[in-house]
């Protein structure tokens, strides 16, 4: 598989060293719902003063309470992992991060955590053994989605806030966490084109959602797990989605296939331009996908 080819504005002025669009922006891929979320936590004081604590904590304690217990992969170990990622960093043009095998869980999970200068993947040894390599690719992906796109910091405060709240003082916990569990469930749209842009297979990617989201590792198909699926935007149990770090599976689902709609995906995967969506209609349908209220 070739590089994706980000012949674009934002990308171009990035490669030529204007850190600052980066910074602000993110990727030319990236969810504009999320883009616009994540600048309004720089002003949230509880989000700003978490994100400092949780700097100082993985800093001091956590980045290493966390490796300790994994293993880094290597093209000695894990190798199949390692080429992965390699394969998907070259598609997204991104320097080759540390990447650890944590012990296994009965999920497939993946995480990225540590500061945007010092960024660690972190997968758990199942996912390595029951995911074939596309799909590992596209979940390989998605957390370098999470580097690319300034999320690595937001992502980590999350992270300790839900699993470590004693760590911080107390009347933040609360507000940031729900600030922040709103901006990662739009982060999660961002990750996902991510992945789809490592792998140019959407069905692939999207099995590899599937499989993460629900933890299984039989084959999915994607047309029966879409038949019959209730409306995620309806009924009252579309309020429990508020107090979730990612969007229901469906929102996911068709969120990217939106997204596999439009120009900028068409075009880098050389395909038919003619009625692509472009990236203002992509954006709006998915932001309509999203809706909880």
């Amino acid at each position: 598989m070739t590089g994706v080819d980000f012949d674009f504005a934002r990308y171009i002025a990035y490669r030529r060293g204007v850190v600052h669009q980066r910074a602000r922006d993110g990727a030319a891929y990236s969810y504009a719902g999320e883009r616009k979320l994540r600048r309004a936590l720089v002003t949230a004081r509880p989000v700003s003063i978490a994100i400092e604590a949780t700097t100082r904590l993985w800093k001091n304690a956590a980045r290493n309470e966390l490796l300790g217990t994994s293993v880094k992969v290597t093209d000695q170990q894990f190798p199949r992992a390692h080429a992965a990622l390699r394969k998907a960093c070259e598609a997204l043009h991104l320097e080759v991060p540390p990447l650890y095998a944590a012990p296994s869980t009965s999920r497939i999970a993946a995480q990225t955590l540590g500061t945007d200068d010092d960024p660690y993947i972190v997968v758990n040894s199942g996912a390595l053994e029951r995911l074939d390599d596309i799909e590992l690719l596209a979940i390989l992906g998605n957390e370098l989605g999470h580097i690319q796109n300034n999320h690595v910091v937001y992502a980590t405060a999350l992270h300790y806030l839900t699993h470590d709240s004693t760590m911080f003082v107390r009347w933040i916990v609360k507000p940031a966490v729900l600030a922040l569990q709103a901006w990662s469930r739009r982060a999660e749209i961002t990750c996902d084109r991510a992945a789809l842009l490592c792998t140019h297979d959407l069905d692939a990617t999207l099995r590899a959602i599937i499989k993460q989201g629900l933890g299984a590792d039989q084959p999915i198909n994607i047309e029966e797990y879409q038949r019959d699926l209730p409306d995620p935007r309806k009924g009252i149990g579309r309020f429990a989605e508020l107090a979730r770090s990612h969007p229901y599976l469906p929102k996911r689902v068709q969120a990217l296939q939106v997204f596999a709609a439009g120009s900028f995906y068409r075009k880098l995967a050389g395909a038919d331009l003619e009625g692509a969506l472009s990236a203002e209609e992509v954006d709006a349908q998915v932001a309509d996908i999203l809706k909880v209220l």
